[in-house]
């Protein structure tokens, strides 16, 4: 059962608490989910100066977009334009996540651009959690496109070698699902 009500700002249900807490997290999904209208909301919280704020409403525009990605598509713009230029890792791996979701919705132009912006995020996050939800990404992306697999073949032997098990680990599983 919920705690909020429909007209309690999701920036105020989800400040505060543990930095590694999604506190209402869920509360704000189900609300968003039984109002379609209140996902822009969820997406303006992106644009709050508090970083904890920000992480939990990147978690639950994810998992709104797990089911309902037909609701992201006028949002498209808005995720490879200012969301893309939020530097925030946990804003980046949710992003990342949203993208793989979208592709069957985004036109050419938009699905490069996506493109662009994950290749940029895994050459420069150090972030363990971007830099494998990222290659999740990619490595879907890359079956049938050999100018991305070429590409990412690069990065996923790179990372192979991160000193980061998990890291590492993911890059090899990639590497190894390549076509040859």
């Amino acid at each position: 059962m919920l705690n909020a009500t429909m007209e309690e700002p999701f920036t105020e249900m989800l400040k505060g608490g543990h930095h590694n807490s999604l506190g209402r997290t869920a509360e704000a999904v189900e609300l968003a989910l039984s109002d379609r209208a209140r996902v822009d909301e969820l997406f303006a919280g992106l644009g709050e100066p508090d970083e904890l704020v920000r992480m939990r409403v990147g978690d639950a525009l994810e998992k709104v977009c797990a089911r309902r990605p037909e609701w992201f598509v006028p949002n498209v713009e808005r995720l490879l334009g200012e969301v893309g230029e939020i530097e925030q890792p946990s804003v980046q791996w949710h992003l990342a996540q949203i993208l793989q979701r979208l592709r069957p919705e985004l036109s050419d132009d938009q699905f490069e651009r996506a493109t662009e912006l994950l290749k940029r995020n895994l050459t420069r996050s150090t972030d363990w959690i971007v830099l494998n939800r990222t290659m999740d990404a990619l490595a879907e992306w890359a079956k049938g496109d050999p100018a991305l697999e070429t590409w990412l073949r690069g990065e996923l032997e790179r990372l192979s070698r991160d000193r980061r098990k998990s890291v590492a680990k993911r890059a090899s599983k990639h590497l190894a699902d390549l076509p040859r």
